[in-house]
């Protein structure tokens, strides 16, 4: 701590404060932004007294390299916000703490036993998850699903719609405490903008916001999972869904799936609930044909059962013309629809949306109360604003112009690399699905491979039931292209150190 007087010689202080405060790092944070964060951050931390004296402007300056106006206008400002105190023909002092006293002493007392926790707990769910090790965005191949390319995001027109929401006129839309509510800008763009696009038509009531598809896909099975009830899930399939449903007692049915999606046959008589992805299969990656979606439906029908389409990445077509989505073809209203921006916008910012009956919104929306009250509102507001002003549809023309050439790189490279492997070249989303020849051994495949830099997402959890061959998932939306080739040459590399 810098006690509040000291007879140190100016060579001393200045020292002191350039180790205290420095130095400042000339990049995209404001020098100002920097200085008034390292003031306040000592003085929160203990480090600046209170009643230290700070050096005056015109030497701060000097220490730091900066103009006294800089410095002068951070020492105000941190007056205003009450940090310091400014005192005439004196100078700028440290104020005192804002609540920073620590708790008064209790009296000893022995330790009581700490609670059985396996006996609170109970066992441990067998989950089955994509996991990552530590430090994979390190790596120099990172063939992994789901993640964005932060070169090809538009942040300068990301941060003015922020600014827009942030704007004072737009606080009331989203700060306040309104259980239920739905940003009313964004739900207008998804229906005049978005869900057009994919052949859907829909009204304010028949759309609610989440947290991401995996949300939506928990209330799901909050709102129908019960024990005993069955969902067929494609298999291959997306493995959350299946916790999630059997988290709530259901029983899991695999449905086959092939060259042209989920395969429609008697395996889905005995279900209640169907869940697919037919823009890309998850996670071969196949596009569900017309001819069997028009099939599931009339099954769907036939036999009164609700399905759940997971829409994730249906946007990034690069060949061809893409599919109406199933919710647009259902005449019945049997379909639950859930999108989401992860795939394009960022998975960070856990923006979705489910759209069905207005009955089944309604109660959707009081699950979704239980669990988080209400949904945020100012990632919201700013999307819209996002979606509003065209940026959105530059970012999806972007967006498909890089993944179709990082997919003609990939396809290139494993026929040189890889020729024995099987997969088929993707026309749209941005994963390819590759089973390769012989039986490696899965998890020392993947630390062969993470040992040359290389990680991809494993395909035994995506199965039922452990596969007999050696299958993976290569994702490539944030691969750099001039990295691609050199991945994969990797990758077969480690598969050949094998045997």
């Amino acid at each position: 701590m810098v006690p509040e007087e000291t007879a140190m010689s100016g060579d001393a202080q200045e020292l002191m404060w350039r180790q205290l405060l420095l130095p400042l790092e000339r990049g995209s944070t404001p020098l100002q932004l920097q200085l008034r964060s390292r003031l306040v951050n000592a003085m929160l931390d203990g480090r600046l007294a209170a009643g230290l004296r700070l050096p005056s402007g015109r030497e701060l300056a000097a220490w730091a390299g900066l103009s006294r106006n800089t410095v002068v206008l951070v020492y105000d400002r941190l007056v205003e916000e009450g940090h310091l105190e400014s005192r005439q023909r004196e100078g700028y002092f440290v104020r005192g703490s804002f609540g920073r006293e620590a708790p008064r002493a209790l009296a000893s007392t022995a330790a009581p036993a700490a609670p059985d926790w396996s006996r609170h707990l109970g066992p441990a769910a067998p989950f089955r998850w994509l996991d990552r090790p530590a430090g994979w965005q390190t790596l120099p191949y990172p063939f992994v699903f789901g993640q964005f390319d932060a070169s090809l995001f538009p942040l300068a027109e990301w941060r003015e719609c922020s600014r827009q929401a942030l704007q004072a006129q737009a606080l009331p839309d989203w700060a306040h405490d309104i259980p239920g509510n739905d940003c009313p800008e964004l739900i207008e763009q998804l229906i005049h903008r978005v869900l057009p696009r994919r052949g859907i038509a829909a009204t304010p009531g028949q759309i609610l916001l989440t947290l991401g598809t995996q949300h939506g896909l928990y209330l799901l099975g909050e709102l129908f999972g019960r024990p005993g009830c069955r969902l067929g899930v494609e298999n291959p399939g997306y493995m959350d869904v299946r916790n999630i449903f059997g988290r709530f007692g259901g029983d899991i049915l695999p449905l086959p799936v092939d060259s042209e999606g989920l395969q429609i046959g008697p395996a889905l008589a005995g279900c209640r609930y169907l869940y697919c992805t037919p823009s890309h299969q998850c996670p071969t990656g196949v596009t569900l044909s017309t001819e069997r979606r028009l099939a599931l439906l009339a099954h769907a029908a036939e036999h009164d059962q609700i399905v759940f389409e997971d829409d994730y990445d249906p946007e990034t077509q690069y060949q061809g013309q893409p599919l109406p989505a199933l919710k647009a073809i259902d005449r019945a209203d049997r379909v639950i629809y859930l999108g989401s921006f992860s795939k394009l916008l960022s998975p960070g910012l856990r923006l979705g949306y489910v759209v069905a009956p207005t009955e089944v919104i309604e109660r959707l929306r009081v699950l979704r109360r239980l669990m988080v009250r209400q949904a945020p509102g100012n990632n919201p507001l700013a999307a819209a604003f996002f979606i509003r002003e065209g940026h959105y549809d530059r970012l999806l023309q972007n967006t498909r112009n890089a993944l179709a050439e990082r997919a003609g790189l990939l396809v290139a490279a494993l026929r040189r690399h890889l020729p024995e492997a099987r997969f088929t070249p993707p026309q749209g989303g941005s994963g390819l699905w590759l089973a390769l020849p012989g039986t490696a051994d899965p998890g020392a495949l993947r630390e062969a491979a993470f040992r040359r830099g290389v990680l991809y997402d494993p395909g035994e959890p995506f199965f039922q039931q452990p596969a007999a061959s050696t299958c993976l998932r290569l994702g490539f939306s944030s691969i750099r292209p001039a990295a691609i080739d050199a991945g994969i040459r990797e990758l077969a590399a480690a598969l050949a150190s094998l045997g």
